[in-house]
């Protein structure tokens, strides 16, 4: 019944008083002063005045003595005068000697390369990112701690790195990943697993393909088409094997303890070998094909680019833009209307569109075959003014909308997605006037032959001026697709392209997700199931091929007979072959074209890069091969990514693993936020707010992060604006935070939903917060002694309250923390090792643990073992359980501690077990106690952190007074730890039938505790009194909102009973508050009433 009462009292503790101050520090010097008894037959005024009375006379004793003893030492002093060496003498040269420092104890010696880390003999006074974070990577990387192996008995736990692009610098999305999955991976390592987390890159064919493009221009003026491509080529692996590669070196700064001995690349001879025999497999089975569609196509590059790579402006109204390869801006935004004469002289049609240009290619007018306004023109033709092509009109309920425009749509379809949809169901001419480099070809006429089309645009509106038959130009809201890798307008071409029929693989991918039966694929977080859904169920069929010369060859040969009349690639659709190399492709056309005379030529287009990306997880691990390392680490475990690519990545593995490796590739998925700026906003070179992680780690000024801008490519608006922008977020820069404190950071940031708002300043608080771990380990090697030898084990039963309080909350955070890491909640996960290490072992441990170490009182001294020993028990097991996500600190300081008596200790902290809950640790009761103890400790805090600034620091009167027996025997029986935590000189337990203590503050903790501290003068009681009407009038709010609503008839016939059990309950705490709330009101209207008094006088 007791336990019960005080489990009441921990759930319903209230406060009127609003907490500023953070826990409090007490020093090692601080012990609790000697407890002054209960007089009941004094009055709180003359117990107060005894008990100053008793300390003055305590303080002249203490003088007495202090004198008394120094003219002792005097005496001794010069009785020994004479001796040669003194014991005195000596003692005072050992002192000394003890408490000359010498600065080299304090640095760490130079450690070579690979070896373990040389600490140095004291540790340094303040944590340092950049001395703690040095050669600890390197020893781990040479003592195979990250290696795998494929033939252990362990279960194995798979990770697959997103393979970042060849070109790529680590940015603060890498580092997301970085750290999310080597948290997952230390965690698994240290928990029995053969873990396995596999490196990687990207050739990444757009990007790598600009790269060495723009290189070639800058330094010898030439372009792709200049060098050849065989020659190209080489360029880029010349620049590939020199400068790619950098972010893998980056991601060892972050302690990625990935196994470097799998490293691999989309383009080494392995991958490609793999992509060869995916694309002949799959083609095999009559799911990659040939076709001539719409892509989109960037005329810079002169490729068809994927979705992914097309990013969206939203344009209001006329706008002008740069486009590459043009001297002048563009105009988009506007809906030009002109007309097309009727054949047969009916008159005209009148048509808009935002891209008058492409009328050069126009086959057709459609309008809807209910409008009234065109029945008379079904099945007639209008006449193109510049070529005489006649052009049906067709009627197309589908596309036409009669109330929009003028109801009769211009059709293009061979440079418009719904218009290619209306030519195929009305078999439409499909009229391509683009050249590959954006040019009008002959199709466009002789008069525009050779223009670029936005330069064609101009002139074929100023043509159809001089015919009569322009219109007018008008504002015309619009999304304009851009590439994102050149900055050109995306051009919709029909173009020749293989593709991959994804249909059927995409049925399976949605049921590896969505069959609750039979799922075979966790998404995390859950509504991201709903993007799957609709993506894979209205999948279309994937263009697979690329006009670029970096890539993995279409693995495709085109045979031209002797007999062709076209000799043109790609003439004859069935001349197509597919094999793994050229000998194998001669081979079938030799059997298809028995007896014929033939050449044969490979496609000379690449593969989208997403193609390779999306065989990763088998490819990296041998496949097609039957290898030790398929056979014991496919289906992996998880993917981590971010969300923008759960279709473009994601999905296609998913396919393709299903489809060639005969298993889903990965058990789950985890999709991490995206990163933006403190505000909200998106990361943009152009608003200054791109954060480089390795500035965040190393540290960088304003100056250093505007000389980045200037190094970039921002013209001088932009400039000035993200200079601006800087400025207002980093005044004084960013301050060196060191990767512990980023990652955690990062880590932590994980439950912001789909998005990510990165302060700064919290990154710099958990680079505060290493400082706090670093002095705890340094206060418990201070108090542990070089001597000290740990148990091999403890039992919390036969030691002091702290020390089984902190064991059973230890339990607690290592429960919550393993069981956030295996549901993915690894913000919750770190919260619970932060909340641990901070507010319990530093807040209120070790401040309680003090006065055993600098007491030389028999009952302190007798528990001294205890404590060191809970000491070092609980920073074991926390350095263990915080390791996956602060691995260099951890590590560091984990080397540091004793090793326990009787065992060898493992070579690392993060090949060490990671902490599991010990039963006999966990204590429910203790845990209650202390969380009254807090509670009553929170709300003294409150009130002193009424009193002036000035003041606050004094130690003062503390008192509380219980409303029932069980709070009572509690509060009596931890007045130390109370006293100690909230800083008083002295703590006086009352009862409820006792007189409040006159010249206090009153915090009411809850219906059965209220706290009084002695603040005499200090603070405005007036102030306060207001502070606690609002509050009573906000719970008296409550009940009678509450009792309204138990009052309606139909109450309980409506409501649950656990429901109504929980409202009754409730409702006799607010009405018990109201009751302690109004005896704190009244003490202090009492205390007005004495004050007013006071000043009549």
């Amino acid at each position: 019944m007791a336990k019960l009462e005080l489990l009441s009292f921990y759930l319903i503790r209230d406060h009127f008083v609003v907490e500023t101050e953070t826990a409090s520090s007490v020093s090692e010097n601080q012990i609790m002063e000697p407890k002054v008894e209960n007089a009941s037959s004094l009055s709180a005024e003359e117990l107060e005045k005894k008990k100053k009375k008793e300390e003055k006379a305590r303080e002249k004793e203490l003088k007495k003595l202090k004198a008394a003893q120094k003219a002792e030492a005097a005496k001794l002093q010069a009785q020994q005068a004479t001796s040669t060496v003194s014991k005195t003498a000596k003692k005072k040269t050992a002192k000394r000697e003890v408490t000359e420092e010498n600065p080299e104890d304090y640095v760490d010696p130079e450690t070579p390369l690979g070896e373990k880390k040389r600490l140095s003999s004291q540790m340094a006074k303040q944590f340092n990112p950049t001395a703690v974070e040095s050669s600890w990577y390197s020893w781990w990387e040479k003592s195979d701690f990250f290696v795998a192996d494929s033939s252990s008995t362990k279960p194995p736990f798979v990770i697959v790195l997103p393979p970042p692009n060849v070109t790529g610098a680590l940015h603060i999305g890498h580092a997301l990943t970085a750290a999310i999955q080597d948290t997952i991976i230390r965690w698994r390592r240290m928990s029995g697993y053969n873990v396995l987390w596999v490196p990687g890159m990207d050739h990444a064919g757009i990007a790598t393909q600009v790269v060495v493009e723009k290189k070639i221009m800058r330094e010898r003026k030439l372009t792709r088409h200049d060098v050849g491509r065989e020659n190209f080529v080489a360029e880029v692996w010349k620049w590939k094997d020199e400068y790619g590669g950098t972010i893998l070196g980056q991601l060892r700064r972050l302690g990625a303890s990935l196994d470097w001995s799998r490293e691999c690349f989309t383009m080494d001879e392995q991958r490609s070998k793999a992509v060869t025999e995916a694309f002949v497999r799959l083609y095999e089975e009559g799911l990659i094909y040939r076709d001539l569609r719409l892509v989109n196509w960037d005329c810079v590059l002169r490729t068809a680019i994927s979705d992914i790579e097309v990013d969206y402006v939203d344009i209001k109204e006329r706008t002008l833009l740069k486009v590459p390869g043009y001297d002048e801006e563009v105009e988009f935004g506007v809906l030009t209307s002109f007309a097309y004469p009727l054949e047969g002289g009916l008159g005209e049609i009148v048509v808009a569109t935002t891209r008058v240009e492409t009328m050069l290619g126009d086959s057709a007018i459609a309008v809807h075959p209910d409008d009234s306004r065109y029945k008379h023109l079904h099945g007639k033709f209008a006449v193109h003014p510049f070529n005489g092509r006649k052009l049906p009109i067709v009627c197309d309920p589908i596309l036409v909308d009669p109330s929009f425009g003028t109801g009769a749509v211009k059709i293009t379809p061979a440079h418009d997605p719904n218009d290619f949809e209306v030519g195929k169901r009305h078999k439409l001419e499909f009229i391509n006037i683009l050249d590959d480099d954006g040019k009008i070809n002959s199709n466009g006429g002789k008069e525009f032959q050779g223009m670029p089309r936005f330069k064609a645009r101009k002139a074929v509106t100023a043509a159809l001026q001089k015919q009569g038959l322009y219109r007018e130009s008008k504002n015309n809201e619009m999304r304009l697709g851009v590439c994102s890798r050149t900055n050109d307008v995306v051009e919709p071409l029909i173009k020749p392209q293989w593709y991959v029929n994804c249909k059927s693989m995409a049925t399976d991918g949605l049921n590896a997700v969505t069959d609750d039966a039979n799922q075979r694929i966790e998404i995390i977080p859950k509504q991201y199931v709903a993007e799957w859904r609709r993506w894979l169920e209205n999948i279309r069929d994937w263009c697979i091929s690329r006009q670029l010369w970096w890539g993995h060859r279409v693995p495709a040969w085109y045979v031209v007979l002797a007999e062709d009349e076209q000799k043109e690639l790609g003439s004859y659709q069935d001349h197509w072959l597919v094999a793994r190399n050229e000998e194998e492709a001669h081979t079938q056309a030799a059997k298809l074209f028995s007896g014929k005379k033939f050449e044969i030529f490979q496609d000379p287009d690449v593969l989208d890069t997403w193609f390779s990306s999306g065989l990763f997880p088998l490819s990296v691990l041998g496949w097609p091969d039957e290898t030790a390392d398929l056979k014991a680490f496919y289906s992996t475990s998880v993917l981590e990514t971010g969300h923008d690519i759960l279709f473009f990545w994601v999905a296609r593995m998913v396919m393709l693993g299903m489809k060639l490796g005969g298993d889903v590739p990965f058990r789950k998925v985890y999709l991490h936020p995206m990163i933006r700026d403190a505000h909200g906003r998106k990361m943009s070179k152009s608003l200054g707010n791109v954060i480089d992680p390795l500035e965040v780690i190393n540290g960088i000024s304003l100056e250093g992060l505007n000389k980045r801008l200037e190094e970039g490519n921002l013209d001088p608006t932009e400039l000035k604006v993200a200079k601006e922008g800087q400025s207002k977020d980093f005044p004084n820069g960013i301050p060196e935070c060191g990767t512990d404190a980023l990652r955690f950071a990062l880590v932590s940031y994980t439950a912001q939903s789909d998005k990510i708002n990165l302060d700064i300043q919290r990154v710099v608080g958990y680079r505060q917060w290493c400082n706090k771990l670093w002095n705890a380990i340094r206060f418990a090697m201070s108090k542990l002694g070089d001597g000290y030898i740990p148990p091999k084990q403890i039992s919390p039963k036969a030691m002091p309250f702290v020390c089984q309080w902190i064991l059973s909350v230890l339990n607690k955070a290592i429960s919550r923390t393993v069981s956030s890491l295996d549901s993915y909640e690894f913000s919750d996960a770190a919260s619970a090792v932060y909340s641990w290490w901070q507010f319990q072992l530093c807040d209120v441990f070790i401040e309680l643990i003090k006065p055993y170490f600098t007491n030389n009182d028999p009952k302190y001294v007798s528990e001294r073992g205890h404590a060191q020993d809970t000491l070092w028990t609980c920073l074991d097991y926390g350095l263990r359980l915080l390791h996956p996500f602060m691995p260099f600190v951890t590590e560091e300081l984990w080397q540091r501690l004793p090793s326990a008596s009787g065992s060898v200790r493992k070579e690392s902290i993060m090949i060490a077990e990671y902490p599991s809950v010990v039963e006999s640790w966990t204590n429910e009761n203790v845990e209650l106690h202390m969380d009254a103890i807090e509670s009553a400790v929170k709300s003294l805090r409150s009130l002193r952190a009424l009193i002036p600034a000035k003041e606050r620091l004094q130690r003062r009167a503390g008192f509380a007074q219980c409303k029932s027996n069980v709070i009572e025997e509690v509060i009596r029986s931890h007045e130390f730890e109370i006293s100690i935590l909230a800083a008083l000189s002295s703590l006086e337990v009352l009862r409820e039938t006792d007189a409040a203590p006159s010249g206090c503050a009153v915090s009411v903790v809850n219906e059965t505790l209220s706290v009084y501290l002695m603040t005499q003068g200090t603070i405005d009681v007036e102030a306060e009194h207001e502070k606690l009407l609002k509050k009573v009038a906000d719970i008296q709010k409550q009940r009678d909102s509450l009792q309204k609503m138990m009052d309606v008839s139909s109450y309980k016939e409506n409501v649950p009973q656990h429901i109504h059990e929980t409202n009754v309950t409730k409702l006799a705490t607010l009405m018990q508050e109201l009751l302690s709330f109004e005896e704190a009101k009244q003490h202090l209207e009492r205390q007005i009433s004495a004050d007013t008094a006071a000043n009549d006088i």
